[in-house]
């Protein structure tokens, strides 16, 4: 092996290799799934209802347990390992939920330290003891999203994209490597939907985090997120930039639709992004 493939080799953060997940109903929703991600990247999901995007997060962290193959984080084959040693790797990759997975009755303060739980234990976060440098931590993530004067206010008061803004406190505050995004955006109205897109990119940036963002819209991928990988029933049929998302493409993947509208709507929101 030369020098180069060794460089390449050392940065990637997750290997998934030959990858299946088939359920007792007989149904494969992964089919031999080979995808590498290179440290601090990101990439989008996209594919149709049921091609297996969700399956494959949740794979990543054994939420699904894979039927076969390996998910390799750094050297690390997380298929292999017990509760205590899953327990552990799960600290590495932070999960931020379509529908927020929000303790509704605990003030946004007490759901963001909740991340550190995998740190501090059981009893320490039942008493609502923790670090102090785990409590400026959390201060300083909620400054950072534009929450920092909602951090006593119960979850249950927030809107959808201040729920989404604490999501993803509570993912960063683990210090992990690697983000698992399923869907951040579903249950948001556009203007809302490209802020969480933004803020996630930019934050992935700033802390050289590697992501996986399972996403429907197309558009918001094309606009955010620098590679895109396309499912269809299982496998992968498109992993390339966002200008290689041909309409040709984009029926592969989805059927047959007017994807040239779809892109020319792209080509216009960036403009104005540019513009703003």
């Amino acid at each position: 092996m030369g020098l180069s493939q060794r460089r390449v080799r050392g940065l990637l953060m997750l290997r998934l290799q030959r990858l299946t997940k088939t359920y007792k109903t007989g149904d494969q929703a992964l089919k031999a799934i080979d995808l590498e991600v290179p440290k601090g990247q990101v990439l989008a999901l996209i594919g149709p209802s049921g091609a297996g995007k969700s399956t494959m997060i949740r794979c990543i962290n054994r939420l699904v347990e894979p039927t076969s193959g390996a998910v390799m984080l750094d050297d690390t084959d997380l298929t292999k390992l017990g509760p205590g040693a899953l327990r552990r790797a799960r600290r590495e990759m932070g999960m931020i939920f379509q529908e927020y997975a929000l303790v509704e009755r605990l003030t946004v303060m007490e759901n963001v330290l909740s991340g550190r739980l995998g740190y501090v234990g059981f009893w320490r976060s039942f008493l609502r003891r923790y670090p102090q440098s785990d409590v400026d931590e959390a201060f300083r993530l909620l400054d950072r999203v534009g929450l920092l004067h909602m951090a006593d206010k119960r979850a249950d008061e927030l809107s959808g994209g201040q729920r989404q803004r604490v999501g993803i406190c509570r993912a960063l505050i683990q210090n992990p490597k690697l983000l698992l995004v399923d869907e951040p955006t579903a249950s948001l109205d556009p203007k809302t939907s490209r802020q969480i897109m933004r803020l996630i990119t930019e934050l992935c940036r700033e802390r050289g985090l590697a992501a996986i963002i399972n996403i429907h819209d197309v558009a918001l991928a094309q606009m955010f997120v620098p590679r895109i990988v396309g499912l269809r029933f299982g496998e992968i049929v498109f992993d390339g930039v966002p200008a290689a998302l041909t309409p040709e493409k984009l029926t592969e993947i989805y059927g047959e639709e007017d994807w040239e509208a779809t892109i020319e709507a792209v080509e216009d929101d960036e403009d104005v992004e540019a513009a703003q």
